[in-house]
């Protein structure tokens, strides 16, 4: 059972102590089993936890949430898919409630972001928690690829920044956007954005912040280039890592097929048609590569599209949100794309060709098998990418089953 509400004011008033009809008793025992309660947050966002079917907080929200809800500083080490958004989301929600009654003209929060897909995503997650709150939160995702102008004029009344560097700083120089009142910077995939050549506009934001404030740090991975921003930016953090455990890719069934790069766009259609797949992540190696992809899959009637940094922000919106409803068969996208695409039940995963790392390999694999539900992970592989596919079993520590797919008719 779970509960739907129009607006905070009925959620608190079912909580008041004058009402104990049979609904509100139960809502009452509802929230008091409820495991996310003892870490701190407010009946009103434990309602909208259930509501979302939220039921057991992971080991980073155990951590970071009590700790956020204080005001430490963070440093959050977890793979993608940890529940990473919503730890720093719900307790600066929390937060911000002690701050909104006093007037202020410029944002509390400011996190950014290496990707537009990903701005998007922590928005929404702010924007579907913050209708459980008595005070109105007001959310905006800045990022380029698209006008400034209506940025712009949005900027009003803001509580939460989700910018990405370039744009937030095209935005400050504009003097559309002041940062002399951010209480809490959040650099979300941190590692992702410094190894995009991040590092310069990031330096150059946090030197325009007010010095006094709290900091988040949530990342993938701890590399040299994170440990420097670390030691720049927090003070006396609290130090969550999540090890990545060995059978996290147990949930995966990896197969691999020897196909000829001439043979791969037959045989992708193949794959698609033969397992009826409804719902498939396909990765391509390069721009141009996935686009036609594309064009020879809707040639072949099979409903896909492109989703990469060439395409305009409407279109890559377009795309993402059509395939995550399940209205849209076939995603094709590349590494970078990944990050903004979170689906708990994705069926399947093609690697049309092989990524470099066997880091990669793994997170693109790792969009599939979430959520404690099963599912396939096929790479195509050529003769020239053996050696290659090799290398990454050995690094991912398992063996992938190899089939020679000359034996396989494709009518």
């Amino acid at each position: 059972m779970f509960f739907l509400f129009t607006n905070a004011h009925q959620k608190l008033s079912l909580l008041s102590p004058t009402a104990n009809n049979d609904f509100c008793l139960l809502l009452h025992e509802k929230l008091s089993n409820m495991p996310f309660k003892s870490l701190g947050l407010s009946p009103a966002l434990l309602i909208a936890l259930i509501d979302q079917k939220f039921t057991v907080p992971t080991p980073i929200q155990q951590t970071a949430i009590p700790a956020i809800l204080n005001k430490k500083d963070v440093l959050a080490i977890a793979k993608t898919g940890s529940g990473k958004t919503a730890s720093y989301v719900l307790p600066l929600l929390m937060n911000l409630q002690q701050t909104l009654g006093v007037k202020n003209r410029h944002a509390n929060v400011l996190v950014l972001v290496p990707t537009r897909e990903l701005a998007e995503q922590v928005k929404e997650v702010f924007q579907t928690f913050s209708k459980a709150i008595p005070e109105p939160v007001k959310t905006l995702a800045v990022y380029g690829g698209v006008s400034i102008n209506p940025q712009m004029m949005a900027m009003q009344g803001v509580n939460v920044l989700v910018a990405t560097p370039g744009r937030l700083l095209e935005l400050v120089d504009s003097k559309a956007v002041h940062l002399s009142s951010i209480e809490t910077l959040v650099l979300d995939e941190a590692d992702k954005m410094l190894n995009l050549g991040f590092k310069e506009e990031v330096n150059k934001i946090i030197a325009l912040l007010p010095e006094k404030r709290q900091n988040i740090l949530l990342s993938a991975t701890l590399n040299a280039d994170l440990q420097h921003i670390h030691q720049i930016l927090l003070h006396d953090p609290v130090v969550i890592k999540i090890e990545e455990e060995e059978e996290s890719l147990d949930l995966i069934n990896q197969v691999a097929y020897i196909v000829s790069n001439e043979k791969k766009g037959p045989f992708l259609r193949y794959l698609i048609n033969h397992h009826e797949m409804k719902q498939v992540l396909v990765f391509a190696s390069s721009v141009k590569q996935a686009d036609a992809i594309v064009n020879k899959l809707r040639k072949n009637n099979i409903d896909a599209k492109a989703i990469h940094s060439k395409k305009s922000q409407g279109a890559r919106t377009d795309a993402l949100t059509h395939f995550k409803s399940g209205k849209l068969k076939v995603l094709v996208a590349t590494d970078l794309m990944a990050r903004g695409i979170d689906i708990n039940f994705l069926p399947f995963v093609i690697n049309y060709e092989l990524p470099r790392s066997p880091k990669d390999y793994v997170h693109r694999i790792g969009r599939t098998g979430r959520a404690d539900k099963p599912g396939d992970a096929i790479s195509l592989v050529s003769q020239d990418e053996l050696h290659h596919f090799e290398i990454i079993q050995k690094k991912m520590g398992k063996k992938v089953e190899l089939i020679d797919s000359e034996n396989i008719s494709l009518s």
